[in-house]
């Protein structure tokens, strides 16, 4: 049985960097909100504030974050919002897995936070530089 290639059509690149700012600004949301909402996390139940839950989380940001710029940039060849999407992702990483930011409750919200907003930003830019690209003579890949 033969697969053959099929090219990410522009609107599911426009899905993949909607889903993407969504997810980012719900996960800036949430950490920004996390010290506030550990204080009453024992009566409400706090699984999504489990660490299992964060790195699952980062890990599905970041897949989707690098797949959606990646595809993006092959088309409008802008590294503008590649460099909103690294150092957001190095946040997030970083906030999960330095111990000493990750004990620190403001430190950690913080990061998680600025991460989030920055991967956010990222897929925002990245939408629209791909909707106003246009093929012409010096565009290589139309």
């Amino acid at each position: 049985m033969s697969t053959t290639f099929q090219p990410v059509t522009p609107k599911r690149r426009g899905l993949l960097d909607r889903l993407g700012a969504t997810g980012s600004m719900l996960c800036a949301v949430h950490c920004a909100a996390l010290p506030l909402v550990l204080a009453i996390a024992p009566a409400i139940g706090a699984g999504f504030a489990s660490p299992t839950f964060e790195i699952g989380f980062i890990a599905f940001a970041s897949l989707l974050g690098l797949t959606s710029l990646i595809l993006g940039y092959r088309r409008h060849r802008v590294g503008r919002a590649l460099s909103l999407l690294v150092p957001g992702i190095a946040l997030l990483w970083s906030a999960v897995l330095i111990e000493s930011l990750h004990e620190n409750l403001i430190g950690h919200a913080i990061a998680m936070a600025c991460g989030g907003t920055l991967i956010a930003t990222a897929h925002v830019l990245n939408l629209r530089l791909s909707h106003s690209h246009a093929h012409g003579e010096t565009c290589d890949h139309a």
